[in-house]
């Protein structure tokens, strides 16, 4: 199944917060159901600006701490790949991959890579303990 990296808190926010918007700079052909991964990078600023930004369209991200990384964490559907968007999630001078009904799904650990990539899927989850 196609899989995208998105960092925290970002990923949580897809699935969880109503965030209908990927800003990327690339747009995509792919429209389907799509596996949200986790990197496992996050900077105190990056989880801090997101936090921020998402506190000012009305949605509170948990705790950094809380956020699983390295894995998947659920899916999504590509609906559509735009240059602009009035959704507040988008970002002006940014490409945008359209996101609807999310859905989390059991964490499983992965590695994540650039751009659009294939996992197995449904699979064995890892019982490596996730990275917070």
């Amino acid at each position: 199944m196609k899989t995208l990296s998105i960092r925290q808190p970002w990923a949580w926010l897809i699935i969880h917060g109503g965030k209908d918007i990927e800003n990327r700079t690339w747009l995509t052909k792919f429209r389907g159901r799509l596996l949200v991964h986790a990197s496992k990078g996050m900077t105190k600023q990056e989880y801090a600006f997101a936090a921020e930004f998402a506190q000012s369209i009305g949605v509170t991200v948990p705790p950094a701490a809380e956020l699983l990384r390295g894995g998947v964490i659920g899916e999504v559907e590509v609906v559509d790949s735009v240059e602009q968007h009035c959704s507040p999630w988008y970002m002006a001078g940014c490409k945008a991959i359209v996101l609807r009904d999310p859905r989390p799904l059991p964490f499983f650990s992965i590695n994540g890579r650039l751009g659009l990539f294939d996992c197995p899927y449904p699979m064995t989850p890892n019982k490596e303990t996730p990275t917070q």
